[in-house]
């Protein structure tokens, strides 16, 4: 990117930074440690760290100056810098430093969120349509991550461009430590234990009493547990599925959680055009039924999101609020391009 998002530098200083840091327990617990680690008992800077004790009653005497988190910064400059506010204190900076690189991690999925909300918003004008993009990426990656300190940070980031999230822990950092109010919001949802529950014979009969006791709002049904191809015929031709659906009040999603993306979608869009119908809007984009929508659940990262989102928009001629996106590895925690 030609960019970065800054972002994350409030949650590290309030948990690691600020506040009495040292304290006469911590330094006999470190005078043993590193005497044992170095085999050496002079290595450790006793001196300096009681000094800060003394002097500065164990808060840290460092200082930060940092660009405004939020900020979109063009690469090559500097976004924050330590210093010590204490001439005799210098040799401190750098155990900040060692605990601030991990910066990186924030900055880049930050980024990484907010270039996909840039294409989204591309194609969103491009195709003419008014539903809100800002829900068009939703967080999975809580499962998908190494830490829960990963899911708390990652979850964040991605909430600072999009409003779509199952990461609760990325919801209640931006709480905690930026004051925000609710900011990640979800739906019913399913996953493939429930929707196998009965077997393969009792597929559609879950489908139909999900429908039936959950009337208002968006529901998002994994469909590929079986034969996603098979379900959107049911939902298409069976009279009981397809009343269920449209006599709903509210979308119901089917999330597409394998395959080749764009044919799955593809053959998928064709059945459930053929079903429910789907209108061109005035500037030529085709548009399915607002009772019923897509889901890319499996395989979506910044590259195969806009590759999908191209196929369909520029070439096929589908408006962009036909599918939402469901990112998880790749959105917190794979840094490669696929």
């Amino acid at each position: 990117f030609p960019f970065t998002m800054f972002f994350g530098l409030q949650y590290y200083m309030k948990s690691y930074l600020a506040g009495q840091q040292v304290t006469e327990e911590k330094i006999q617990e470190a005078k043993e440690f590193y005497a044992a680690h170095f085999g050496n008992a002079d290595y450790f800077n006793e001196e300096g760290w009681r000094y800060i004790l003394e002097k500065h009653n164990g808060y840290l005497p460092i200082g930060i100056k940092a660009v405004k988190e939020g900020s979109i910064v063009p690469i090559k400059n500097v976004l924050y810098k330590i210093y010590s506010t204490d001439p005799k204190c210098g040799w401190l900076v750098n155990w900040c430093e060692t605990l601030l690189m991990k910066m990186w991690y924030n900055i880049t999925v930050s980024t990484n969120s907010m270039a996909a909300r840039e294409i989204i918003d591309y194609y969103h004008t491009m195709s003419g349509v008014t539903s809100a993009p800002q829900f068009m990426l939703h967080d999975f990656g809580y499962r998908g991550v190494a830490s829960e300190e990963q899911a708390w940070l990652g979850g964040a980031c991605h909430l600072l461009s999009f409003a779509g999230s199952d990461n609760v822990a990325g919801i209640r950092m931006l709480m905690k430590y930026y004051a925000a109010p609710m900011c990640g919001y979800s739906v019913a949802a399913s996953e493939h234990m429930v929707m196998s529950i009965t077997g393969r014979e009792g597929e559609i009969a879950t489908y139909k009493r999900i429908l039936a006791s959950m009337r208002v709002g968006v529901v998002s049904l994994v469909s590929d547990t079986y034969d996603v191809y098979n379900l959107c015929e049911q939902a298409s031709s069976d009279p009981e599925f397809k009343e269920l659906i449209l006599s709903r009040d509210g979308k119901f999603v089917i999330r597409l959680d394998s395959g080749d993306p764009i044919e799955v979608i593809e053959k998928c869009l064709g059945i459930l055009e053929a079903g429910f119908g789907a209108t061109i809007n005035e500037k030529g984009y085709k548009t399915l039924n607002p009772k019923i929508g897509l889901l890319q659940g499996d395989g979506i990262s910044l590259h195969s999101m806009s590759n999908i989102i191209q196929y369909f928009v520029e070439h096929k001629k589908w408006s962009i609020d036909n599918f939402v996106f469901g990112s998880g590895g790749k959105l917190l925690q794979d840094r490669k391009s696929t």
